[in-house]
C-alpha cells in the first residue's frame, strides 16, 4: 500500500462552486431563485427518494457481495444525484446509454428491482440470461441501453441511435453516460467527432467522479476542464455541480430541449466518487481519508434533505420510515433472487439468430447430451 506521501495530494470539493458551474441548492439548503428549475414539492421528493432508495441498495449490495451471496457490485454512492437528476430530465421517448453505475437511472424509468436483483444474481430471470457479470443489465422497454465493460463503446452507440432517430424525423434524444476516465479513450473522440458532424441529438454526461479506478482526474487531461474538449467537436459544453440534482436536472433538460435542433452538448457534472471504483477496489491503496471526508460534507442526498426540511416538506421520522420501505422491499427482492434457479443450458444458445442454425443445434445437442460436472452447469 502507498503511504500518504506517495498519494495524489487532496483535491477538495472547491472547484465544484467554480463561477461557471451551476449551482442551485445551497449549502443552507435554501434555492438561487435566479436558476431555481422550480419543479413541484411532489417532483423533488421523487427525486429525494429515488437517491435514498438507490443508496440503500448500494449499501446492501455490498453486503452482499462480502458475505459471497454474489460476485461483484459497482455502486453509485455519492454521485446519486447527478444520475438521477439526469435521468429524469430525459423524456419517456428519449433513449439513455448506460455506463455501469446508472441502475438508479434504470429504477427511476421504471424497471422493476426484483429484475435487477435478479441480474445481481445471474439467476434464470435475469434479462440478460446470467451471460454478464453482475451489474451489467439492460432495459429495451424502458429505452435503457445495455452495459458493456468496455470503456467508452456506449458513447458511438448513443450517437448512432441519435442520428437514426433524426433520419427518421422522430423526436427523440440521447444521453450516455461516462467517467471522465473515458474521455481518454477512442470511442469518445469518436462519439463526439460524429456527433458535432452530423448534428446528433446526443447529451453527452461526463461524470466527473475524480477517480478513474486508481487514476486522478488530473491525470487524464492537460485540458483545464472536460467540458473544454467539446470545444474541438464543434459541440456546446456545459459545466453542472454533480452533487446537485435540482442544477443537473435543469442542465440537462434544457440541453435536451435543443438537441432536436441544436445537435449535440457535452455535460460535465461535478462530483465525487465516495466508494471505490468496485467491490473488487480498494481506493485506501490510491487515495486518503481526508479526501473523502471534506467530499461527505457535500453529499448528494444530505443536500438534498437539508433544502426538504428547510421547506418543511421532510423530516427524520419520515426519513427513516422509507429507509425502511426500501429495505423490506429490496430484502424481499433478494430472497425471491435466491429460490430461482439458474438459466437453463438451452438459454445458452438462444437470443442469437433469428433462426437457430445447423451447427449450433448441434453444439447445443452436444451440451445437452454429453458428460457434466455434477451440480454444475
Amino acid at each position: 500500500m502507498q503511504t500518504q506521501e506517495q498519494v495524489v495530494p487532496i483535491r477538495t470539493p472547491e472547484s465544484s462552486f467554480d463561477d461557471d458551474v451551476l449551482t442551485v441548492i445551497q449549502p443552507d439548503g435554501t434555492l438561487d431563485a435566479s436558476v431555481d428549475p422550480k419543479l413541484p414539492t411532489e417532483t423533488v421528493l421523487d427525486f429525494y427518494k429515488a437517491m435514498v432508495r438507490t443508496r440503500v441498495i448500494d449499501e446492501q449490495l455490498v453486503r452482499l457481495q462480502r458475505q459471497g451471496r454474489i460476485g461483484f457490485h459497482i455502486g453509485s454512492l455519492g454521485e446519486e444525484a447527478c444520475i438521477i437528476g439526469s435521468a429524469a430530465a430525459m423524456r419517456p421517448n428519449d433513449w439513455i446509454m448506460p455506463c455501469y453505475r446508472e441502475f438508479g437511472a434504470l429504477l427511476w424509468r421504471g424497471f422493476p428491482l426484483q429484475s435487477y436483483v435478479d441480474n445481481m444474481y445471474g439467476n434464470a430471470d435475469d434479462v440478460v440470461k446470467g451471460r454478464q457479470m453482475p451489474d451489467h443489465y439492460t432495459g429495451k422497454p424502458y429505452r435503457f441501453g445495455s452495459v458493456s465493460s468496455p470503456i467508452g463503446t456506449q458513447m458511438t452507440q448513443a450517437v448512432g441511435i441519435a442520428h437514426a432517430a433524426k433520419l427518421k424525423g422522430n423526436d427523440e434524444a440521447v444521453s450516455v453516460y461516462f467517467g471522465e476516465g473515458a474521455t481518454s479513450s477512442n470511442d469518445f473522440h469518436t462519439g463526439m467527432n460524429f456527433a458535432g458532424v452530423l448534428k446528433a441529438p446526443v447529451i453527452f454526461l461526463c461524470r466527473n467522479n475524480r477517480w478513474a479506478i486508481s487514476v486522478p482526474s488530473e491525470k487524464q487531461t492537460a485540458s483545464k476542464t472536460f467540458a473544454d474538449k467539446g470545444v474541438a467537436y464543434g459541440i456546446p459544453a456545459v459545466r453542472v455541480d454533480g452533487n446537485d440534482i435540482l442544477a443537473t436536472y435543469k442542465v440537462v433538460r434544457e440541453c435536451v430541449e435543443r438537441s432536436g435542433e441544436e445537435g449535440p452538448f457535452l455535460v460535465e457534472m461535478l462530483t465525487y466518487r465516495v466508494g471505490g471504483h468496485s467491490t473488487s477496489d480498494d481506493p485506501r491503496a490510491y487515495r486518503v481519508q481526508d479526501e473523502v471526508e471534506q467530499w461527505r460534507r457535500t453529499d448528494p442526498v444530505l443536500r438534498l434533505r437539508r433544502h426538504l426540511e428547510t421547506e418543511k416538506h421532510w423530516d427524520e421520522a419520515k426519513d427513516e420510515a422509507w429507509k425502511k420501505e426500501c429495505e423490506a422491499e429490496l430484502k424481499a427482492c433478494i430472497a425471491a433472487a435466491e429460490e430461482k434457479p439458474k438459466p437453463s443450458l438451452e438459454s445458452m444458445f438462444e437470443g442469437v439468430w433469428e433462426e437457430k442454425p445447423w451447427h449450433l443445434e448441434d453444439q447445443q445437442e452436444q451440451l445437452l447430451n454429453g458428460p457434466r460436472a455434477k451440480d454444475h452447469h
